[in-house]
């Protein structure tokens, strides 16, 4: 029996169990961002387009999880409508519109009926639907403060704006009440002019201003693309620069989205997540499963080195029991990686404990095993591998050790292309030739640092 899309259909009883594995999943992210505030910043496009309603759900599921949640909200699409309605041509300078008198009465129009469009998909609660049952208090407000963005080359911008000042105070209190606060991209000046400004600069002045957890943005991307088309699930805001400097991979959302989410990391955002638009369930897959589906901006680097201590034993445990299970690694008990714990190095992605590797010298040798490494499956093409053997080599040469020798049942290829060599089991040092397990049959490599 087929699933509809002809995929081979689960029973009953997998279901069950993947249904159980995923929500035991995610429990660790529904702990970490309870509490915290998402800034999430999308266009017209999102807001007209067939996935809004679904959209709606996934932000209710959130604000019902705990996370403090501010949308942003643009219009390009419903400015073009009304404007062509009134017989009236766009015009554009660096990709900002230039708004004239005629254009700003499109832009009142379309953004009103908009946010009233969006307002309306965040109410709902009908039976036999996500939000059933639930009630999203959603506000708003003059929250930010504009100024004209004035003369630039030559062209007077009119009534576009940039954000002066974002009224911070005002909208941690609405979010302190459990309220879901819905921002557009207008915003008025001291002397009472109305401005229109660009969704993606209010949603980062917005995140920076209340020192978000996240700022995200819904682009026509499923976010940056390396030169092969594969898509770079972790970047620093230093090399997102690079990639936007040379025109790498860039499309017309990320050309405008990308240089925010930059700034925003660097002024104290803690992540900046660039999703497709138009993946059903993207908030939900980027933040409640360990891949994630997009692209996150860091100001560091989300994989973190270091050594290991006694609080990682339970983490280091878990990543190594599935390589013990299946005959990979030589069980451990818990008691022997309390003892040795000092001989350890982590890495950490995003906080969470993701692999590891240990050193055990062999001094009047001159001579080091690199064992115990391990990733999990999840970031195995993540490079970490590689990050730890060099962590390795490191240390060994830091104590004087001349050789790094490793043994190993099924990662041969991995440690020739590496630089080892194989040998035979007499070439190991003294005491770890009297400890070598026939029956395992590890295979030697040694390479001379």
């Amino acid at each position: 029996m087929n699933s509809p899309d002809n995929s081979p259909a689960l029973a009953p009883n997998d279901l069950s169990q993947r249904f159980v594995a995923w929500v035991r999943a995610a429990a660790p992210f529904i702990h970490a961002f309870r509490g915290k505030t998402f800034v999430l910043g999308f266009g017209g496009e999102v807001a007209a387009g067939q996935l809004a309603e679904k959209l709606a759900y996934d932000c209710n599921l959130l604000a019902a999880l705990g996370v403090r949640l501010v949308l942003v909200h643009g219009a390009r699409p419903q400015i073009e409508a009304e404007m062509a309605r009134r017989g009236l041509t766009p015009r554009y300078h660096n990709g900002l519109r230039v708004t004239d008198a005629d254009a700003l009465e499109c832009v009142k129009a379309a953004v009103a009926v908009t946010r009233i469009e969006v307002e309306a998909l965040l109410s709902q609660g009908l039976p036999n639907t996500p939000m059933a049952g639930s009630y999203m208090r959603v506000t708003g407000g003059n929250f930010v403060t504009a100024k004209p963005v004035g003369v630039v080359d030559g062209v007077d911008y009119g009534f576009t704006g940039a954000v002066r000042k974002v009224i911070a105070e005002e909208i941690a209190a609405d979010l302190d009440q459990q309220n879901v606060v819905l921002m557009s991209s207008l915003g008025v000046s001291p002397a009472g002019e109305l401005f229109n400004m660009s969704m993606e600069a209010v949603a980062e002045a917005v995140a920076i201003a209340l020192k978000a957890e996240k700022l995200i943005y819904l682009c026509d991307a499923p976010g940056l693309l390396d030169a092969k088309g594969g898509l770079i699930e972790a970047i620093t805001a230093d090399d997102a620069e690079a990639m936007l400097k040379a025109g790498e991979g860039m499309t017309e959302d990320l050309d405008l989205y990308l240089p925010c989410a930059i700034r925003a990391v660097r002024q104290g955002v803690g992540r900046a997540h660039l999703i497709d638009r138009d993946k059903d369930g993207g908030l939900l897959l980027e933040f409640f499963t360990p891949l994630g589906v997009g692209t996150v901006l860091t100001r560091d680097p989300l994989f973190r080195l270091r050594e290991a201590t006694i609080e990682d034993v339970g983490a280091l445990g878990a990543v190594i029991a599935p390589m013990e299970a299946d005959g990979t690694l030589v069980r451990r008990s818990r008691e022997r990686l309390e003892a040795e714990i000092e001989r350890f190095t982590v890495v950490e992605y995003d906080g969470v404990l993701v692999g590891c590797a240990a050193l055990y010298p062999f001094i009047d040798e001159r001579a080091a095993e690199m064992a115990c490494v391990a990733v999990v499956p999840e970031h195995r093409r993540a490079g970490l591998g590689e990050m730890l053997l060099k962590r390795m080599e490191s240390r060994a040469r830091a104590i004087g050790v001349e050789r790094l020798f490793v043994l190993t049942t099924r990662t041969s290829d991995w440690f020739r292309e590496r630089g080892f060599r194989q040998a035979p089991p007499e070439d190991l040092p003294r005491q770890k030739r009297e400890m070598y397990d026939v029956s395992r049959r590890s295979k030697v490599f040694m390479k001379t640092l």
